[in-house]
């Protein structure tokens, strides 16, 4: 975690007001609304906008198969150091396909050894994405196992995921409770 408090302070259950109650409706039930939301609320048509698009990302709509997005989001997030979306997403990661050892393996990126080729390619693109905002020709030949929609998909989906950890970077969204800062993010 970049920062040890936030600088936009979420909102209290106390500050929702109509227009958050009804974008978040009942999507966390009785469980406690993620800081992430909390903060973005401070800004509610930012925070509708951004939810549409993201939930475009995080849907079955984007054709990357769930383990393969949460590779990638995860790749990105581990390489912008945002302890919020590593912890976040770990835990989707393990729902959607990804075993522990994989998860700590993307840390080391595409050329830890036990990727196929596949996964080394998704690896390798948003490594080049993260660090230069374009795949170079050797790494899009790499995804040749993917179809062009995927490989949009693909850039589309670390450029969420890029701006995702900005935010919480930048405005200092804290873990929530349930949440674990992985040591090697502690920095």
């Amino acid at each position: 975690m970049r920062l040890k408090a936030p600088r936009i302070a979420p909102l209290k259950d106390s500050e929702f007001g109509p227009e958050i109650k009804e974008m978040l409706g009942d999507r966390f039930g009785d469980a406690p609304v993620y800081n992430i939301f909390r903060t973005l609320g401070r800004s509610p048509k930012a925070y509708k906008k951004f939810m549409g698009w993201g939930g475009y990302i995080l849907s079955k709509y984007n054709d990357l198969s769930e383990r393969d997005r949460e590779l990638v989001i995860l790749r990105a997030g581990f390489n912008w150091k945002s302890g919020y979306e590593w912890a976040q997403h770990v835990r989707i990661g393990l729902n959607s396909g990804l075993t522990a050892e994989e998860i700590e393996r993307i840390k080391q990126g595409p050329d830890a050894p036990g990727w196929s080729a596949n996964d080394r390619a998704l690896l390798q693109a948003t490594d080049e994405l993260t660090s230069d905002a374009f795949i170079t020709d050797k790494t899009w030949a790499a995804l040749s196992g993917f179809t062009e929609k995927q490989r949009m998909d693909l850039v589309m989906t670390v450029g969420q995921y890029t701006q995702v950890s900005m935010m919480l970077n930048s405005f200092g969204i804290q873990l929530d409770d349930d949440l674990t800062l992985d040591p090697d993010l502690a920095k």
